[in-house]
């Protein structure tokens, strides 16, 4: 007879530093829609759940690749007539990327894996704005680096606190992140902000990250791509199809490289390392990445418009429930109310956002899973779905608050 030990099997200690708050409350309401609660989910940025629907022309381009057999196996670092169109649209940034400085990636999030994989180890520092996308916070930690925040201004939109970002820069210092427009607050950088980022990373030898991904959502402003000011700087940049293409579980993205100062050789190459070690992107949907790239901007324009009059519609509402402010984003898709937790039975914003979740079915992220320093007491929601639903929210949302508070 042959006697083991059953016993639970050890992880890697890194793997309890990971973090991603919208899915933790979206693993909430999966199982109280189980339950039978209604859920509105106004918590993930994906406007293919809602009615936003993938162009027609890009659709038929993957079927078409599809039934020509192109399921091969492509090129670790993407397929050349992909790569040859995304640096066509780069060069109207008046930046010049070229073919070889873009490698294509399975989603944005897999591009943010490998930059920091590539370029983050144990005791380095980044800079990234709070509140801020939670997956780079999680990357830089899992590889053992430091995310060191910089604080963006509610009062001001949301726009970086330029000397508060000086500040933070240490002999540790790697690279510094703009997310512009930004995730989860909406905020669109003006060319004054971008620049000044862009020249704190110049005079400190910085790489300077720019995710971009929001870039064609505008509302209001113009959209000043950092690359564009970036001429004597290591700059990165990271794009993708989900937003303004509608192909969000399609699951591509790419990242480019402006070589400022020869200091970008060795990262290409580490990222083209990995780029091989995960085989290649997905070779259907390249076909069709190129094919939007290629085709009819009408829809972004048909999804700017209707997300303009929803932000429009939810602003308004966000006034008539006490204890909410918010500031108006002019870019994605997302507000990022303040909650005035002062005298109510919550203590924290994730108490009151799973609170709502509970009662409501209300599905919202709370603030501080996007940067505790600054992101606290807020909330941030989504504004995708049709009027009707989001009237339906807000009704809950300001039923709730009445039942819970009392001025």
């Amino acid at each position: 007879m042959v006697w083991c030990v059953v016993g639970l099997v050890g992880v890697a200690a890194r793997v309890g530093e990971v973090e991603y708050a919208i899915r933790e409350v979206a693993a909430l309401a999966a199982k109280l829609s189980k339950s039978g609660v209604k859920i509105i989910p106004l918590n993930i940025g994906d406007p293919v759940k809602f009615d936003f629907k993938t162009p027609t022309y890009i659709k038929e381009a993957l079927v078409k690749a599809v039934l020509e057999d192109q399921n091969m196996y492509g090129p670790s670092e993407g397929l050349p007539e992909l790569r040859k169109a995304i640096s066509e649209r780069l060069s109207g940034f008046g930046a010049d990327i070229v073919e070889d400085d873009i490698i294509i990636t399975n989603g944005i999030s897999e591009g943010i894996q490998m930059l920091t994989g590539v370029l983050v180890e144990a005791g380095d520092e980044v800079l990234v704005p709070s509140p801020s996308y939670p997956s780079y916070n999680a990357y830089i930690r899992f590889y053992g680096g430091k995310a060191v925040s910089y604080r963006t201004v509610e009062e001001d939109g949301w726009a970086p606190d330029i000397e508060h970002l000086r500040s933070r820069v240490s002999k540790r210092t790697k690279a510094v992140l703009l997310i512009n427009p930004n995730n989860p607050t909406g905020a669109l950088y003006d060319a004054k902000t971008v620049k000044e980022v862009v020249q704190i990373a110049a005079e400190n030898n910085l790489i300077l990250i720019a995710d971009e991904i929001y870039d064609e959502i505008i509302f209001e402003g113009s959209f000043t791509p950092a690359v564009s000011l970036a001429k004597d700087v290591n700059f990165i940049g990271l794009n993708g199809f989900s937003k303004a293409h509608l192909m969000t579980g399609w699951r591509l993205g790419y990242i480019y490289l402006k070589d400022g100062e020869s200091r970008l050789k060795e990262v290409k190459e580490g990222l083209l390392r990995l780029a091989r070690v995960r085989l290649c992107p997905n070779t259907p949907v390249q076909k069709a990445a190129v094919a939007a790239l290629r085709g009819s901007r009408e829809h972004i324009q048909d999804m700017v418009k209707r997300l303009r009059e929803r932000r429009d519609f939810s602003l308004k509402a966000i006034e008539e429930v006490e204890l909410l402010s918010s500031t108006t984003p002019n870019g994605a898709f997302y507000l990022f109310p303040k909650i005035n937790l002062k005298g109510t039975k919550w203590a924290t914003d994730k108490e009151f956002v799973l609170d709502l979740l509970r009662e409501t079915g209300v599905t919202v992220v709370h603030g501080s899973g996007f940067g505790e320093d600054y992101g606290s007491n807020h909330f941030r929601m989504v504004f995708l779905p049709p009027l009707d639903v989001l009237g339906e929210a807000f009704e809950k949302i300001k039923k709730f608050v009445k039942t819970h508070y009392r001025s």
